[in-house]
C-alpha cells in the first residue's frame, strides 16, 4: 500500500502544478468561450495542464549524474521520493559533493553508501522536465511530448514545415499591388532590435535577448526557430509569449495604435481598389525573394526557403494537391505537435521563476515596439506622400496573419466607415512575416 502511495502524482504535486493548470485552463476558456486563436490556446493550454501532473512522464528527459573524481560514496543526501531544485546536493562522495545541474526527481540510485567509484562512473540517473542546452548538459527524452520536442523542434524540422503551410496560405497580391507597404512590414522589426537591447539591459545574455526580441515579430514558428538555435532553456516561455500575444492582438494593438495617432490621422481615407497583380509577378516573387534573401541572409534559409516553396504551390497553379494539402490536414497535424509539445515545456519548475515573468513582459514590450514602429513610420512616409495612407496599417506589419490586419481594419471603420483597410493593411501584416524570418536568420547568423 505505501509503495502504491510513493506512486501516484499526489507524492509530487505541490502549489506550482496547480497554479500552471490553472493557467493552462484561462488559455483554453479563452480559446474556446472568447475565440482567440483557439487552434492555438487549446492544445498550448492542455499541454500545460498534462505536463503539471507529475509522473505523467509526457515530458521527461533523463539525465544520468556521474562522479568527477575517484573515489568511495559517504552518503546519498537525497530521498529517492523527494522532489529537488537545481544545484540540490545528491551524492556525498570523500572528495567531492555532487549537486544536480537540473531540477527533477531521483529516478534511481547506480551506487551505495561505501561503495567506491570511478572518475565518469554513473551515480544516479535523474528524471525532468528541464530543457537544456546539449552541447553543455545531455539529456535524453523519454517521454512522448520531450520526444517530439527534441526530434521536431530541436532537430528544426517543425518550425520551417510550419512554414511551408504559411507560404501557402499567404496571398502576396496585396502587397506587391502595393510595394510600400513593405516598407511598414521591415520597420516593425525595429521594435525586435530595440526589445533585443532592452533585454541586454535587463541582464539576458546575447542569445536569450535574441530569443526574446524576436517575439515582437508575432511569428511562432520564427520564435520557436531562433530561441531553439539560440537558447532552448527559454524557449518555453518565449513560444507561449508569442503565441498568446497573438491571441491578444486586439487588446495589445489598439491602445498603441490610438496612442500615437490623432483622430484625423485614423480617419485617413484609402481607396478600397487595388492594382490588380497578374499571375506571372505572384510566381515571380517567391523565386526571386528566396534567391535574394537567402543570398543576403544565408541563416534564414530554411524558414524563407520552405515559405516561398509553399507559396509557389499555391501560385503555380498546376500542383493543387500539394497546395491544399499544405493549406489544411498538413499544417493542422504540425500545429497540433507544435502547440501540445510547446505547452508542454511549461512546467511548473522551469515557468515559475522571475526570469520567465520578465521574458513575458519583455515579450509584450517587444510585440508593442514593433506595432509602434510601424505606426511611426507610416507617418514619416506620409511627409513624403502625395496620397497619404492611413498611419494605422503600419501596426498590421507585426504578423499573426490575418488577425493583425483585421483589427486594423476595424480600427479604421470606426473612425471612418467609408474605410476599408483590410486588404492596405495585409500588405504590412505579410511583408512582416519575411521579415521576421529574415531577423531571425541575422541573429542566428551573429549569434548562432
Amino acid at each position: 500500500m505505501l509503495f502504491g502511495l510513493l506512486e501516484t502524482g499526489f507524492t509530487y504535486f505541490y502549489w506550482g502544478n496547480a497554479l500552471m493548470i490553472v493557467i493552462g485552463g484561462v488559455l483554453i476558456y479563452l480559446g474556446i468561450a472568447r475565440k482567440m486563436e483557439p487552434l492555438l490556446l487549446v492544445p498550448i493550454g492542455f499541454g500545460i495542464i498534462l505536463v503539471n501532473l507529475p509522473l505523467g512522464g509526457l515530458m521527461d528527459y533523463k539525465y544520468e549524474l556521474r562522479a568527477e573524481k575517484p573515489g568511495v560514496v559517504q552518503e546519498i543526501v537525497t530521498g529517492d521520493s523527494v522532489r529537488f531544485g537545481v544545484g540540490s546536493d545528491i551524492i556525498r562522495i570523500d572528495t567531492e559533493t555532487l549537486a544536480s545541474p537540473v531540477h527533477g526527481r531521483i529516478k534511481k540510485f547506480m551506487v551505495e553508501a561505501g561503495q567506491p567509484v570511478e572518475a565518469g562512473q554513473v551515480l544516479a540517473v535523474i528524471t525532468t522536465t528541464m530543457q537544456t542546452d546539449q552541447s553543455l548538459l545531455p539529456t535524453r527524452p523519454e517521454g512522448l511530448l520531450s520526444r517530439l520536442f527534441a526530434y521536431g523542434i530541436m532537430w528544426h524540422i517543425l518550425p520551417p514545415l510550419i512554414f511551408l503551410s504559411l507560404g501557402a496560405l499567404t496571398d502576396f497580391g496585396p502587397m506587391l499591388a502595393n510595394p510600400r507597404t513593405m516598407l511598414l512590414g521591415a520597420a516593425t522589426q525595429l521594435g525586435v532590435f530595440l526589445a533585443f537591447f532592452l533585454s541586454l539591459f535587463f541582464g539576458f545574455s546575447l542569445q536569450e535577448a535574441a530569443s526574446i526580441g524576436i517575439i515582437g515579430g508575432a511569428e511562432g514558428p520564427t520564435t520557436i526557430y531562433v530561441t531553439a538555435t539560440l537558447a532552448p532553456h527559454i524557449i518555453g516561455a518565449t513560444a507561449v509569449a508569442c503565441y498568446s500575444y497573438m491571441a491578444l492582438v486586439p487588446l495589445i494593438i489598439p491602445p498603441v495604435a490610438r496612442l500615437l495617432t490623432t483622430k484625423k490621422e485614423r480617419q485617413i481615407y484609402m481607396k478600397p481598389q487595388i492594382r490588380p497583380v497578374s499571375k506571372f509577378e505572384k510566381i515571380l516573387f517567391p523565386l526571386v525573394s528566396a534567391v535574394v534573401v537567402i543570398l543576403f541572409v544565408p541563416s534564414s534559409a530554411p524558414l524563407i526557403g520552405c515559405f516561398m516553396v509553399g507559396n509557389l504551390f499555391r501560385e503555380c497553379g498546376v500542383v493543387e494537391r500539394l497546395s491544399a494539402t499544405a493549406q489544411t490536414s498538413f499544417v493542422d497535424i504540425l500545429t497540433i505537435f507544435i502547440t501540445l509539445t510547446i505547452g508542454g515545456t511549461m512546467a511548473a519548475e522551469n515557468f515559475l521563476n522571475t526570469s520567465t515573468l520578465t521574458i513575458l513582459v519583455l515579450g509584450v514590450f517587444s510585440f508593442a515596439a514593433a506595432a509602434a514602429a510601424g505606426v511611426i513610420f507610416a507617418k514619416i512616409m506620409n511627409l513624403f506622400l502625395k496620397e497619404k495612407i492611413n498611419p494605422l496599417i503600419g501596426a498590421a506589419g507585426v504578423s499573426a496573419v490575418p488577425m493583425a490586419a483585421r483589427v486594423v481594419h476595424v480600427m479604421g471603420q470606426k473612425e471612418n466607415k467609408q474605410n476599408y483597410l483590410l486588404m492596405h493593411a495585409m500588405g504590412p501584416n505579410v511583408a512582416a512575416a519575411i521579415g521576421a524570418a529574415i531577423a531571425g536568420g541575422v541573429f542566428i547568423g551573429i549569434l548562432g
